[in-house]
Parts: structure tokens; sequence; C-alpha cells
């Protein structure tokens, strides 16, 4: 079955930097797209960043851009989200995607 395992989260101080990971099994990897989304406290889910399947094209949202990397390695089958510089607006649960099929989240928290 599809199986999406998310991990890296934690808790950093403003400026910091966290390397997500999603180890993904049951389906097809190397040929598919991937997404992170996230969901803050209070806010709805929100689309951070997505990878074609080749890893050659990316797109994120304004508010991360020049501070997040999505990347990927196929023989592995893992995507990648590395957090730079990061912000207490970034604080959220975050999610690796793909179709219906969702990973547990892990929480990254950005504080003092």
């Amino acid at each position: 079955q599809v199986q999406l395992v998310e991990s890296g989260g934690g808790l950093v101080q403003p400026g910091g930097s966290l390397k997500l990971s999603c180890a993904a099994s049951g389906f097809p990897f190397a040929i598919v797209d991937m997404d992170w989304f996230r969901r803050a406290p209070g806010k709805e889910r929100e689309l951070v960043a997505n990878i074609s399947f080749s890893g050659r094209h990316t797109n994120y949202i304004d508010s991360v851009k020049g501070r997040f990397t999505v990347a990927r390695d196929n023989s592995k089958k893992t995507v990648y989200l590395q957090m730079n510089s990061l912000e207490p607006e970034d604080t959220a649960v975050y999610y690796c995607n793909w179709a219906k099929y969702w990973g547990q989240g892990t929480q990254v928290t950005v504080s003092s």
C-alpha cells in the first residue's frame, strides 16, 4: 500500500534551518510529481512547494521563495524540503503528498 513517512521536524530558533524528508513506498515514485504542504495553527492547509518527477522543475509559494528548497532522490524514493532562515510564521505541521495520499506529518516549530 502507499506510504508516505515524514521526518526531520523539530524546534528551531528563528533564522535556523531544518531538513525534512519524506520516504515513499507503494507507488511508482520516480514518475510522479510530489508536493509539500503545511498547516499552521488556526489556518488552512497550504501548498508550500512541489517538484516534478525528474526533479528538474520546482515551484514555491512566495513566502518561502529563496529560503526553502525542494529536492528528491528517486533511487531512495525520498523527497526533501530544506528550510533555511526559518521564521515563526513557518511554524506548522508539514506533510508530503501524492494524489490522495498523505503522510502523518512532522511538526516544525520556530521559536526563541
